[in-house]
């Protein structure tokens, strides 16, 4: 199965952006993926942290509503930010804001995260539940 089966386009990364990505051969990579598709995604998923990791990576027994990583748990939040904030990177930038009006804003992980939860409190306080 290709790409393009799945869902009818590929997208081929310009010159400038292999470059950018660190990416050895393109190629390769491009055909290794696209042959096997678990197994790439698989090695990718296995890069993040997993609260209860899956038992299968991909059902497809109910097309096209496609399941990944069927029973496991995570978190992107968690990945994306407390990973970091455990680290070295804690005080390092993470997320450049710029409004409207050219106003700037700089967070780091360790600050990223406390307005994350925040907001997650605030949610929480409106009565907003896990799966809402």
């Amino acid at each position: 199965m290709t790409s393009k089966k799945l869902s009818g386009e590929v997208y081929y990364p310009s010159e400038e952006v292999i470059e950018k990505a660190h990416i050895k051969d393109w190629g390769q990579l491009n055909e290794y993926a696209t042959n096997n598709y678990e197994r790439f995604w698989e090695e990718f998923a296995e890069e993040l942290h997993w609260f209860k990791k899956w038992n299968k990576v991909l059902d497809d027994s109910n097309k096209p509503f496609y399941k990944w990583f069927v029973g496991g748990v995570t978190n992107i939040s968690y990945n994306c930010l407390d990973v970091h904030t455990k680290t070295h990177r804690r005080n390092k930038l993470a997320l450049i804001w710029e409004g409207e009006n050219g106003e700037t804003k700089t967070y780091s992980y360790f600050a990223l995260h406390r307005e994350t939860c925040k907001f997650a409190n605030i949610l929480k306080s409106l009565g907003v539940k896990k799966g809402d």
